[in-house]
């Protein structure tokens, strides 16, 4: 599509030009975008709207910012491929906010992420009150009077090394550190624990961290050293810049005894001591507040806030087994057999409590089972001990791997969660602690800040800092993420949760003349707060962005300057320009999808009848507490299509992902992690499997791929080993797979490409000139069946795939699912990589599809429609009604009024975020809802039902 005006020579282009694009599937694409602009680009899934957004646009952005980089700099970071394009002009600096976690980090946090944490910890080091962590009383300065009499009060007998800090946790070589010592008269050093004669210290990394303390003094407590030890205490604070460390063994307790008990270390200080509890400090730095650093991360759990360890309800799942039986999960089918070996231990615990070996579980007291899991204190070491024991020295990876899936995580019982020392904990700011603060929802902190007095003399450090606080905390308010919390961790996130907890770090940072490349930031997002996410992408325009949005959603189409519709199809049938321009001129355009279902010409339609939910068969669970939800009872009605739906934060995902998935998993004897708390789960004996679909890839390697996942490539291997030429040979199946060794291309090893070293230019992948691509060696790809080889059948679309193997049920069965979810133009060796969002969740969808199954499946998806066009929210309705047909249940946590409207029962959550969230406002028919007033569902959903509303009404008045 060509600019109307060519830009002005020597000044800054108003487009950025795109020509001959040809990543993936998009066909030689000409296309302007116009700067600083609010764009959006849709179409439907697969149509290339990533290809021309992040890996055309994005990715030359990237590739020229680390080209203006020195050779140097280069080496040290991944590169991008040049996308495959003609001609890029006019764009600007790009910054890519994606669904994408990339390195899930557990340490990372929405604190950290928006950068709020960095301004916390210094606002709490410069202006915290600190107090003493064990007592609770301010931290006062201890006198050097104080410290001779703590030291006087050793036993007599103790070793004493008294010690002057010089440098705690610095990096570099720290020569004049030691130059100043030597200076000062000293002759001996510790340097990172070890005690050396000054003249003898070794050279220092400087690459590493260094501890080095100046040895004062070295003697042994005694009742007549009083004035020595004085003289020794004033010199070590004045050269430990008021601290003291006193090194310390203790004495045997007779002299007989060889003195080999630990050394301890004890931290003195005239600037922060506990006059209560004798308890010094260290002065509080910002470090002193950072859980990813040795000073401040909680020693127990290493800064994680949690421990691994093994879950006594995943070790022993059925309290109806005795030992006898096989209650102890982990031992089953274990050779030489555990249960044999710890027999007499364990025999003799039952019997002590009047248990015998074939005792249920459940008719044991409480002390013999916890003497069972824990041990007796004595010689039995406890079930949960013997099996880590056994975690821990596993040389076997499969049976390491399989104790793993008896592991939970528990709150750190050191640091209760804070993941930070107890120091770091005792210092208060408007009289809570750091993690108090992370601790409250984003809506709370911003009143907490707010309402912060400082006297005239803080004021000048606190105001620069809360200037950077307040802003990113009111826009994550503006974005409708305000029930999170400060603490909650960023690898819990959804897409759209993580997408706007990182807008909040660009609004921070202000900058000016960037081009933002965002990916469905709506996701996870009720029409509701629609508006708040349009203002904030509005407000990063004004500042003169550019901003290009990947983008379904109705409300924020209609809010764009511009919209470009890319298909008109999906894969080889799309990745071509259908329209460009103004809501207006889409809704006009006769070849648009997307401007067919805005000016309302297509829609989905709502179902004229609904399935009737029956009374006595649902699934329900009662008294729910987890995270926010405040014991809720929710009913959910078998063999119907049910949505979850409620504002973020109400509590949706706390209560089907967290707490009804792992029950039912467990109810089902599968290993699940810990559900949330509840009172009682009823009606599960009525289902007997449950299936979880999400959009995470199908696989995470080139190696997997459409075919691979829903197995019908090992049928077609098959069906290429029973040829004549295949079994002349003696062939096997395993010869037609490109991931062993035989009959895939070795140079490649199977991968169709090789990649060459390029040093400080991007790593090159060229096609394999050995199997030109075909991931086959020569002798395999001579066996042919229908004149086709082993290759030919990979590089085949799915719907041609279907004619090709009609006469193999098998094979055709689960290629037909393809076709009906709407995937018929995908190849059978597409590499799952390039896969979008949505096609990855539609093909879990054919996949369960093309089983045979037994009607009685319980369905859990999570905003399915992430990534779906309405021509695809269309095909997936049909999909999950075909399912419910076969008498199977599906739940879908949703959004999306247009799959709310088409579903058989509604149960809406609210009414806010959060704590102000957790009940359950209704549940019943979209009708039902819809006729709700003052139901923030209800309102939005009321104009799509607006027909059948007044049909309802007429009916009730007659």
């Amino acid at each position: 599509m060509e600019s109307s005006a060519e830009p002005v020579a020597g000044s800054a282009p108003d487009v950025i030009r795109i020509r001959g694009a040809r990543m993936h599937n998009l066909q030689n694409v000409d296309l302007d975008i116009p700067r600083d602009r609010l764009v959006v680009i849709t179409g439907p899934s697969g149509s290339g709207k990533s290809s021309l957004a992040f890996d055309t646009l994005f990715a030359e952005g990237q590739r020229q910012y680390i080209e203006s980089l020195s050779v140097y700099a280069r080496q040290f970071l991944h590169q991008m491929q040049r996308p495959e394009v003609d001609l890029i002009e006019g764009l600007q600096p790009t910054l890519c906010i994606d669904q994408r976690p990339g390195t899930v980090n557990p340490r990372s946090t929405v604190a950290t992420a928006t950068e709020i944490y960095d301004y916390l910890r210094l606002l709490m080091a410069r202006l915290g009150e600190a107090s003493c962590p064990q007592c609770g009383e301010p931290i006062r300065q201890q006198s050097e009077t104080q410290i001779e009499e703590a030291l006087a009060a050793l036993p007599a007998g103790t070793r004493l090394m008294i010690l002057a800090p010089m440098v705690r946790g610095r990096r570099g070589k720290q020569e004049d550190v030691l130059a100043r010592i030597r200076k000062a008269g000293f002759v001996r050093v510790r340097i990172d624990g070890n005690v050396l004669d000054l003249e003898h210290a070794p050279e220092l990394d400087a690459r590493r961290e260094h501890s080095i303390d100046a040895v004062v003094d070295r003697i042994i407590v005694r009742p007549d050293i009083a004035s020595r030890l004085g003289e020794s205490v004033q010199l070590a604070v004045r050269h430990g810049e008021g601290l003291l460390v006193a090194c310390y063994q203790d004495p045997p307790p007779d002299e007989s005894t060889v003195r080999d008990g630990p050394w301890r270390n004890r931290l003195f200080s005239t600037r922060y001591a506990c006059p209560t509890c004798n308890v010094s400090m260290a002065e509080v730095e910002p470090r002193t507040f950072s859980f990813n650093s040795p000073y401040g991360a909680c020693p127990r759990c290493g800064g994680l806030g949690g421990v691994e360890q093994f879950d006594p309800e995943l070790v022993l799942p059925n309290a109806e087994l005795s030992l006898a039986g096989g209650a102890v999960a982990t031992w089953k089918g274990v050779k030489p057999d555990p249960l044999k070996k710890h027999k007499g231990r364990l025999a003799a615990i039952l019997e002590r409590h009047g248990a015998g070996w074939n005792t249920p579980l459940k008719d044991l007291s409480v002390e013999a089972f916890q003497e069972l899991l824990h041990g007796d204190g004595q010689e039995f070491p406890g079930i949960l001990r013997l099996i880590e024991q056994e975690y821990v020295t596993a040389t076997d990876e499969d049976r390491h791997s399989e104790l793993a899936r008896f592991r939970g995580r528990v709150t750190c019982p050191a640091c209760l969660g804070s993941r930070l020392r107890p120091e770091a904990n005792g210092v208060r700011v408007g009289g809570r602690t750091i993690h108090e603060i992370c601790l409250l929802p984003i809506g709370a902190a911003v009143r907490f800040f707010e309402r912060l007095e400082f006297p005239p003399t803080q004021r000048p450090i606190a105001e620069p800092l809360l200037k950077e606080i307040l802003p990113r905390l009111a826009f994550l308010q503006n974005v409708g993420v305000d029930y999170l919390t400060l603490h909650r961790a960023a690898d819990t996130l959804s897409g759209g949760e993580l997408q706007r907890v990182r807008l909040a770090t660009s609004i921070g940072s202000g900058l000016v003349g960037v081009c933002y490349v965002l990916d469905e930031p709506s996701i996870g997002l009720h029409p509701r707060d629609n508006r708040r996410l349009i203002d904030a992408l509005r407000n990063l325009q004004r500042q003169g962005n550019s901003v290009l949005v990947v983008e379904h959603d109705e409300a924020i189409m209609r809010a764009a300057d511009q919209l470009i519709d890319i298909g008109p199809g999906a894969g080889p049938h799309g990745g071509r320009i259908v329209a460009q321009g103004t809501v207006e001129e889409i809704c006009d355009h006769p070849d648009s999808i997307t401007g067919r279902y805005l000016s309302g010409r297509s829609q989905i339609p709502v179902p004229e009848t609904r399935r009737r939910p029956s009374k006595s068969r649902s699934l329900a669970i009662e008294g729910v507490a987890t995270n926010n939800l405040h014991e809720v009872d929710v009913r959910f009605p078998l063999e119907t299509l049910i949505c979850v739906t409620g504002v973020s934060g109400s509590g949706k995902s706390s209560l089907i992902n967290e707490t009804l998935a792992p029950a039912m998993l467990r109810r089902l004897g599968g290993v699940a992690p810990k559900p949330g708390p509840f009172r009682s789960l009823r009606g599960a004996a009525l289902i007997d499997k449950v299936i979880q679909i999400d959009q995470a890839p199908i696989g995470r390697t080139p190696r997997s791929s459409p075919a691979t996942y829903i197995g019908a490539f090992d049928e077609i291997r098959k069906v290429f080993a029973r040829t004549r030429e295949a079994k002349q040979r003696g062939f096997g199946a395993g010869r037609f797979s490109y991931n062993v060794k035989g009959g895939r291309c070795e140079p490649c090893q199977g991968l169709g490409l090789k990649k060459i070293e390029m040093q400080f230019l991007p790593n090159l992948y060229v096609t394999c000139s050995e199997c030109e691509g075909t991931r086959f060696n020569r002798q395999t790809r001579e066996v042919r069946y229908r004149d086709h080889s082993i290759a030919d059948v990979l590089a085949l679309s799915v719907d041609q795939a279907v004619e090709f193997f009609e006469n193999f049920p098998v094979i055709h069965r689960s290629l037909t699912s393809f076709q009906d979810v709407g995937l018929g133009y995908l190849t059978l060796g597409q590499p799952s990589t390039t896969l979008s969002g949505g096609e990855a969740q539609r093909i879990k969808l054919a996949a369960e599809l093309s089983r045979v199954d037994t009607g009685h499946t319980l369905y859990l998806l999570d905003e399915p429609t992430t990534g779906l066009h309405f021509d695809d929210i269309r095909r997936l309705l049909d999909v999950l009604g075909r399912l419910v047909d076969r008498g199977n249940t599906v739940i879908v946590i949703e959004h999306s009024l247009e799959v709310v409207k088409c579903a058989d029962w509604v149960i809406d959550l609210g009414p806010e975020g959060g704590e102000a969230g957790g009940h359950v406002l209704a549940a019943g028919t979209p009708e039902d809802i819809a006729a709700l007033e003052n139901n923030h569902t209800g309102r939005f959903l009321r104009p799509l039902l607006a027909g059948r509303l007044g049909k309802m009404n007429r009916k009730r008045d007659e």
